[in-house]
């Protein structure tokens, strides 16, 4: 078993990275939770692969266990879906000291975690992420929240788990999509903090999508302790932290404009990723070499780096209303090296100039 820990001081977390853990997690849960009563959040496609295994080993340590399945995929994503939560865990009678797990990807585990957040004003929260992308990158640092019509993200909350429990196995049970969704927030680390990565993905690119699991194994690994890095020396996003949203600026544009359905995420972080570098490049912060090796890696990862028929207006107007704009300028994250990037102003002529 790896363990990567968060240093947040009062607030810091394991993250259990081991093939096969899920039939453990409620061994474990005993010395990281206060009460027995624990409430598992679910979406629909993961409740007929997990939840049994995930209720039985927390039945089996001793916890009173209630579970709500929500229907699966972005759609859910929203504060309907918390008001129903929310009266979950009255209804199953949940107090101050009680928890909620999240078991699934990227959405089930931000919305379990803005209900934590309000719920009683706070009760705990554990993590059991089953997607790539939410191994490496979701379940990870606090930010929990949904959506709103205006935009991806828009109502949410810092809230940090009490720990997160990643199961490699579970990996088998996705779609090749998902695998290459994940890989895509895997390349983003390698871009802003890791050159290394970078080129063992490169490297490697065919095992990893069939999955070998010590690849992967240490992917995961790997990109959990960056974004703990980061996360622990900028736990609310005041600075450093908006790094880890390389990508993000063009690709949460594009999920909204395609209201969450012609992308997942990791493909749209892949076509920002791809945007945001040609950014860097037209500023001379990188060179052509670089740009290209980016695109290379992106396509043999199977990712999209092209937004096809979108109007570059309307994803110009999208990207007005992106949470790390200040005072009217939109902010980029942008390389400027070999696994390293930083924070920038960046004009609406630039990012004409650079969609097609």
């Amino acid at each position: 078993m790896e363990i990567v820990n968060v240093d947040l001081k009062d607030y810091s977390y394991p993250i259990y990275i081991s093939n096969g853990i899920l039939k453990d997690t409620g061994l474990y849960l005993k010395k990281h939770l206060r009460s027995n009563r624990v409430l598992i959040i679910t979406d629909s496609n993961v409740s007929e692969l997990y939840l049994i295994r995930l209720e039985n080993s927390l039945l089996n340590n001793g916890f009173m266990v209630h579970h709500s399945i929500i229907k699966a995929g972005e759609e859910s994503k929203n504060l309907d879906t918390v008001k129903h939560l929310l009266e979950e865990c009255f209804k199953f009678g949940l107090l101050r000291d009680s928890a909620i797990v999240a078991l699934g990807g990227g959405v089930v585990g931000d919305i379990a975690g803005l209900v934590s957040a309000l719920f009683m004003r706070g009760i705990d929260f554990i993590q059991v992420p089953t997607t790539l992308l939410a191994q490496v990158d979701s379940s990870v640092g606090g930010k929990v929240g949904v959506n709103l019509k205006e935009g991806k993200n828009m109502a949410g909350a810092f809230y940090q788990p009490k720990a997160v429990f990643v199961d490699t196995d579970v990996l088998k049970s996705l779609d090749k999509r998902e695998i290459r969704g994940g890989i895509s927030e895997i390349i983003k680390y390698g871009i802003i903090k890791d050159a290394s990565l970078f080129n063992f993905i490169e490297s490697n690119i065919k095992e990893i999508l069939d999955l070998d699991d010590e690849k992967v194994r240490h992917l995961i690994k790997r990109s959990c302790e960056i974004k703990s890095d980061v996360v622990s020396k900028d736990e609310k996003e005041s600075s450093i932290r908006a790094v880890l949203n390389y990508g993000h600026t063009i690709g949460h544009a594009i999920e909204s404009l395609t209201k969450y359905k012609k992308y997942i995420h990791g493909e749209a972080v892949a076509i920002g990723m791809y945007y945001a570098a040609k950014i860097a490049l037209n500023r001379k912060y990188i060179d052509i070499d670089y740009l290209s090796r980016i695109r290379s890696l992106l396509v043999a990862s199977e990712l999209p780096v092209d937004y096809e028929n979108l109007d570059k207006y309307e994803i110009l107007e999208g990207i007005k209303h992106d949470k790390k704009n200040r005072e009217g300028k939109i902010k980029f994250v942008l390389p400027v090296g070999h696994g390293d990037a930083d924070i920038f102003d960046v004009s609406e002529e630039e990012i004409l100039r650079v969609l097609k």
